[in-house]
């Protein structure tokens, strides 16, 4: 899962959002010199991108990649799901998405002293850019693809017209992330249930 889904996963819980958010960014065992509710963020983060991974509608998304991307597609599957939950917010979500997004904006800045270093330097750029509300335009996804491509991964890589996959097979990966997102819903409310409250 991408940054919008990790904090609509996490929904009204700042720190399970938070860490949602900064998850990919944080390495190694936990806590990983986090606050506890930051950390149970972090493992929330981890434990959706499992479910997701072993999920046969993300599996079924998967397959849907041409095989010249197949190696990367995990990381388009997951920004083309943020493309279709923010394209459909208003179905899953009763706050409008541009609030949503400014909270969430709002929550990790007051937390960014605690969170690593790499993170805290992507936030300005992500708040500026409001990266999460712009993933509901496929041109903004395609861009963030294009830098990923050029900054992220370090050896030369396709991930640059990567969006061409998702308008090759738009209504198969709908219909994919249809199918997934409840589940992937239940799959929270029943870790939060599992964890219960930071310590």
């Amino acid at each position: 899962m991408n940054f919008l889904a990790h904090a609509f996963l996490a929904r009204h819980e700042a720190a399970l959002r938070v860490g949602g958010l900064a998850g990919d960014f944080v390495k190694g065992l936990l806590p990983a010199g986090l606050p506890p509710d930051l950390a149970r963020g972090v493992a929330l983060h981890r434990a959706i991108d499992g479910f997701a991974d072993r999920h046969p509608a993300f599996q079924a998304s998967r397959r849907r990649v041409g095989t010249a991307r197949r190696r990367y597609a995990g990381v388009l599957v997951d920004m083309f799901y943020d493309h279709l939950l923010a394209r459909t917010w208003s179905e899953h979500h009763d706050e409008a998405l541009g609030h949503f997004c400014a909270d969430t904006y709002r929550l990790a800045t007051a937390r960014l002293d605690e969170l690593p270093e790499g993170f805290a330097r992507v936030l300005p750029s992500m708040r500026a850019g409001d990266w999460l509300s712009s993933y509901r335009e496929g041109a903004a996804v395609a861009d963030a693809l294009s830098r990923m491509s050029r900054h992220r991964i370090r050896r030369e890589n396709p991930l640059g017209d990567g969006f061409q996959d998702f308008e090759a097979d738009e209504g198969g990966f709908a219909a994919d992330f249809r199918d997934f997102l409840p589940a992937a819903n239940d799959f929270v409310r029943a870790w939060r249930h599992e964890h219960g409250a930071p310590p």
